[in-house]
């Protein structure tokens, strides 16, 4: 059993987050087999990057800059399907600048399981959680697996034990425990975010976690 002093040093966690996240953790690690050292050193890591440190478990949509969404929503804001950014759709993105709610909702739609903009699908199964569940087919599937009502009450993945719950679901489903085992943490890393964002992040956290639960 993780200690709540091993927690803290692991996942970077200030005495008032660990008194909040110890139990929900330790629990869920212990439900999905995230059971030994390597295995609960690489899920903090990650789940320490995903969240900053279990601080934001809710996907930020508030955007001031048009280019970057234009950029970064390829699927809402490609308007001529020509894998380019134009002046046009930048100049279309504007309207959903400081619009989070609305971004979403443009972003998201008619995509794993999502309605089409107007159904407002997009903000309701946003990215949520300590790995963030996003699209309704997503949150069906986590619901399904750990008996909660995700689709009726998303919000339950800003709480700590359904998330904790629902992060470790995720590490389990897709055998990030035999990552962890060999040692690939560039692998589980392309698991969890394919473009290998924050890698640099990811191993400062992994060292740490390695040094608070595998001493030498």
């Amino acid at each position: 059993m993780i200690t709540p002093e091993q927690l803290r040093r692991a996942a970077r966690l200030t005495p008032a987050n660990v008194s909040r996240w110890h139990a929900p953790i330790t629990s869920a690690m212990a439900e999905f087999g995230i059971d030994t050292p390597k295995r609960q050193a690489a899920f903090l890591a990650q789940v320490g990057h995903e969240s900053n440190s279990f601080t934001s478990l809710s996907e930020s949509l508030y955007y001031t800059d048009a280019r970057r969404i234009a950029t970064i929503f390829r699927t809402g804001f490609d308007l001529d399907g020509d894998g380019v950014v134009d002046p046009d759709e930048i100049e279309f993105a504007r309207g959903y600048v400081r619009r989070p709610e609305k971004l979403a909702n443009r972003a998201y739609a008619n995509r794993g399981g999502n309605g089409p903009e107007a159904s407002g699908d997009g903000w309701r199964y946003r990215g949520r959680g300590l790995i963030q569940t996003t699209f309704k087919n997503n949150y069906r599937a986590a619901g399904n697996a750990l008996g909660l009502d995700l689709l009726g009450s998303p919000d339950l993945l800003l709480q700590p034990l359904p998330t904790a719950r629902s992060a470790a679901f995720f590490w389990w489903s897709n055998n990030l425990n035999n990552y962890a085992d060999s040692g690939d943490f560039k692998g589980l890393t392309r698991r969890i975010n394919s473009g290998m964002l924050g890698m640099d992040d990811r191993l400062a956290r992994l060292k740490d976690a390695e040094a608070a639960l595998c001493p030498r």
